[in-house]
């Protein structure tokens, strides 16, 4: 008799395998969008409001909001309330806007925001994730360089 004779007989469980590598891959996936070291968020787009369900570390420090302060609030009151049209560069996405994003502080930021969208197996849209890219200092440069170009420009 082998060790393997010994051992209880249950039910064979065929989709062990298959959960296991979806969840590893899940948190390979978390573990990945906790590193990046620009913010990302990700909302629900299946819920009115498209409420934030996942925020990383980059997002918390440049937003000034720590993930349990935004979880569950809608995105474009959140971080876009003064933004004409804000909800409707999601029905352009996947996309790529230059915007102005508030802060928990309530200051401006200038943002370049990359949207992409998230599909179920049903090919349903699940969620929206949002890249943020700081374009503050550019902005700041390209201002600076309109002021020199219309100092040098005068007689």
């Amino acid at each position: 008799m082998t060790l393997s004779d010994r051992l209880p007989k249950g039910p064979r469980q065929p989709g062990a395998p298959a959960l296991a590598r979806l969840l590893s891959d899940s948190a390979l996936s978390r573990a990945a969008l906790a590193a990046c070291g620009f913010p990302v968020a990700l909302a629900d787009a299946g819920a009115k409001g498209r409420p934030l369900t996942y925020v990383n570390p980059a997002f918390e420090a440049f937003f000034g909001y720590r993930a349990e302060d935004v979880l569950g609030r809608p995105v474009i009151t959140l971080l876009f309330p003064e933004a004409d049209g804000a909800g409707s560069m999601f029905n352009e996405a996947p996309a790529r806007v230059q915007t102005r994003a508030r802060r928990k502080d309530g200051t401006g930021a200038e943002v370049g925001l990359s949207i992409g969208m998230v599909h179920g197996v049903d090919g349903l849209l699940t969620h929206w994730v949002l890249a943020f890219a700081d374009r503050g200092e550019i902005a700041h440069m390209q201002e600076e360089l309109r002021v020199l170009r219309a100092i040098a420009a005068a007689p």
